[in-house]
């Protein structure tokens, strides 16, 4: 938790592009969807430990607009929100006593969490690794806030497949990190355009086994995106070539390579 002694000093502004774009991307139903399979695969998760019907603290880091606190408080959950745009958050709110749901929205940093150790059970971070300096640190205040038992669920690049949507440039995850390190110049400065108008553009590039490493040193059993797959959903084609990329290291990271975007969620043990 952050130091009296020594505040964290932050832009809080936002581009009117940006904050245009992530505000209607927030609401609109393909998206709303997407919150609420990532809802689902966590309670999923959570169930088979818990058993189903339990109500949890959630706190989503990076809340943007607070679609994702959104379906968690439709399904009766404590939920917070924190983001560092401030524009943004305060469309959350807005939406939030629109909805008549209470949702703590906090402003402020990943690295500097304002909630007390091991005070959520749940951890949801969108999308937002791969825009902070200082990732490990993040990780290390999302690992101080969950309880034991608790999970973490991370969506963020991919340096392993070649589509993004982090940059307008085709196969950008590809890029060798001088170019990037160029581009990202670019996209703070003269171009802005090339990362969207994000004010904190992607300066990280994961892959599934180096941010579950990363999390077994942390004490958390993890699992990738193919784990968390509900096969009881897919149709026989779909479990055979499921069990295949489970079954076979090789397989599943070409799998990787053939998917847009990094999904690790970890159990906090």
């Amino acid at each position: 938790m952050s130091d009296p002694a020594n505040p964290v000093t932050l832009d809080h502004s936002s581009n009117e592009p940006f904050t245009a774009y992530y505000a209607e991307k927030s609401a609109n139903p393909q998206q709303l969807r997407h919150f609420r399979s990532v809802r689902d695969t966590i309670l999923r998760v959570l169930d088979q430990r818990n058993g189903p019907g339990r109500k949890y603290d959630v706190v989503d880091i990076g809340c943007n607009a607070g679609g994702q606190c959104g379906v968690w408080a439709e399904n009766g959950h404590r939920v917070h929100g924190l983001d560092i745009n401030e524009p943004l958050l305060g469309l959350a709110r807005k939406r939030a006593a629109e909805s008549g749901q209470e949702i703590d929205y906090r402003l402020g940093t990943a690295i500097d969490l304002p909630w007390p150790s091991e005070s959520m059970d749940i951890c949801i971070a969108l999308e937002l690794l791969e825009h902070v300096a200082e990732w490990n640190s993040c990780v290390g205040e999302f690992t101080r806030v969950l309880r034991r038992g608790g999970a973490l669920y991370l969506s963020t690049t991919s340096m392993l497949c070649p589509v993004q949507q982090e940059f307008t440039l085709p196969g950008y995850s590809w890029y060798p990190s001088p170019v990037k390190h160029y581009i990202e110049r670019l996209a703070v400065t003269t171009r802005p355009e090339l990362a969207n108008h994000a004010k904190y553009p992607a300066v990280h590039w994961f892959n599934p086994y180096g941010l579950r490493a990363e999390l077994a040193k942390r004490g958390f059993v993890s699992m990738d995106r193919f784990d968390l797959v509900d096969a009881a959903k897919k149709g026989n084609l779909a479990k055979l070539v499921l069990a295949s990329i489970r079954a076979m290291p090789p397989l599943r990271f070409l799998a990787h390579v053939c998917t847009s975007g990094t999904i690790v969620v970890g159990i906090k043990e």
